[in-house]
């Protein structure tokens, strides 16, 4: 369970104002020297704590210089603004007043681009292989300025050292090294198509919004090519799947919607784990994974040794059905035991890639055993072991190796050592697998599941609906 960030329409509102204020807002200096840019995926107020930098969101979330999270803001005063750390809830600094705060604008990028601090904000895109000269090396690239709109091209060799010029091949800056500049994973959704529209970030009423079609049928059954819950050969049987189709039940006026998932394995008693949270009651296990009793015994984050099963991993039903356990948002708490359908879509969050497009049309059955404060709505964070502890960490308990990052672990790790390059993902991430879990094979079995099973897809979309939970599920609960 995970503290809440505090979020208000004010804070968005009075960002907004501060933003639209022209010259009166606080701008970078104009030199001409290369700098990492603050790239920030919102508007955003940047604040100095014990001599190093932070960006504060309007969503409350406080993340370092590197794009971490490492804390949350109380926005309900913007004038006596408290920061709180993630990893212990203590208290970073207090009173800030926002009105003195510079305001970093969001820097909008479509797929993984390089971004450069000079006179501006410039995005950087490399250039696509039909643009490179293969015999050698040059290319062209496309440049943005901050707001996503073109101003230019970056015009480099095989060294990636080169130059950005405007829309008329004038020279803007010369000498511009890439190999110097970070890297950026997309952070917006662009649609494939006129009639794909992007997903809209934290819209509660596109999460409300009951699923109203011909689905007054409350179950689907597998009985065609097309379906997602069809096993497609015995061949799948081998990866610990099953030949038999299965029909999904669903919850006749149950929630629906559409939101992404993430993933996280912390070790952590699980919030349903405790009595009177309403729902269904899950188990809590200790670190051999023998099931502890006791409910009201003290969980491993908090120097306990009552934590997370590890039979809770992902079980794989077929290629294109699985199961597993998540976290839902705080607001659900009441949600204990409940399952959900989370079909994908085929496109991610933040990017799409041929991982992710290879998950399109494949079933995700979850159940809620968990909460998270800091899990939106329409968000699922799957329990996948290597997944990223997240604000605690109980798995010190076990002898594991490095969990990587600690949001995404081992998969966001891979993202960052391979440049975000989607075809190197999945041996990347089964190489960590085998080596942080080489002495746990139930562990290592959870971590695979997203290399294999998900094709080392991250923050997948999918549309949800709520089901009847399956036996695979209710029996590991």
């Amino acid at each position: 369970m995970k503290i809440p960030f505090f979020k208000t329409i004010l804070a968005a509102s009075a960002l907004f104002m501060i933003c639209s204020c022209g010259d009166d807002a606080p701008s970078k200096s104009n030199d001409d020297s290369q700098n990492q840019a603050i790239v920030v995926d919102q508007a955003s107020w940047l604040v100095t704590i014990d001599k190093k930098q932070y960006t504060i969101g309007v969503d409350g979330k406080v993340k370092d210089m590197n794009g971490e999270l490492v804390g949350l803001a109380d926005l309900t005063d913007l004038s006596n603004v408290t920061v709180y750390a993630m990893a212990d809830q203590s208290v970073m600094t207090s009173g800030i007043n926002t009105s003195s705060l510079e305001i970093i604008s969001p820097t909008k990028i479509t797929s993984t681009a390089w971004v450069l601090s000079a006179d501006q904000v410039y995005v950087i895109y490399p250039a696509t292989d039909d643009a490179i000269d293969p015999a050698t090396g040059k290319g062209i690239g496309i440049v943005t300025d901050a707001e996503g709109n073109k101003i230019g091209y970056f015009v480099y060799d095989a060294s990636q050292v080169g130059k950005i010029v405007d829309l008329n091949n004038t020279p803007i800056i010369d000498n511009v090294d890439m190999t110097t500049l970070k890297a950026y994973a997309a952070n917006t959704v662009v649609p494939s198509s006129s009639s794909a529209a992007p997903v809209q970030e934290k819209s509660s009423s596109s999460v409300a919004q009951q699923a109203k079609s011909s689905s007054s049928t409350t179950q689907q059954t597998a009985t065609s090519s097309s379906s997602a819950q069809q096993a497609k050969s015995s061949s799948s049987a081998g990866n610990g799947g099953s030949t038999e189709a299965y029909t999904i039940k669903y919850v006749s006026g149950g929630k629906s919607g559409s939101g992404w998932a993430t993933r996280y394995w912390d070790c952590c008693k699980p919030h349903c784990a405790w009595s009177g949270k309403g729902g269904k009651m899950t188990k809590g296990c200790d670190a051999s994974g023998n099931k502890i009793n006791d409910s009201e015994a003290t969980s491993m984050c908090n120097g306990g040794n009552s934590g997370t099963c590890l039979d809770q991993i992902p079980q794989v039903y077929n290629d294109t059905l699985a199961f597993a356990f998540a976290a839902v948002p705080g607001s659900a708490g009441g949600e204990c035991g409940k399952c959900f359908d989370l079909q994908f879509t085929g496109k991610g969050k933040y990017a799409t890639d041929n991982n992710l497009a290879k998950l399109k049309n494949k079933h995700l059955i979850v159940i809620a055993s968990n909460i998270g404060y800091d899990v939106e709505q329409g968000q699922f964070d799957i329990m996948i072991p290597g997944g990223g502890v997240g604000i605690y960490n109980g798995c010190s308990r076990f002898n594991w190796g490095p969990q990587g990052a600690q949001y995404g672990g081992l998969l966001s790790e891979c993202e960052t050592e391979t440049n975000y390059t989607a075809s190197k993902y999945k041996s990347c991430l089964t190489s960590k697998c085998e080596k942080s879990f080489s002495g746990d094979a139930k562990a290592k079995e959870g971590c695979l599941f997203l290399a294999n099973w998900m094709n080392a897809a991250g923050n997948p979309l999918h549309n949800y609906k709520e089901v009847e939970c399956p036996k695979q599920l209710l029996d590991k609960f």
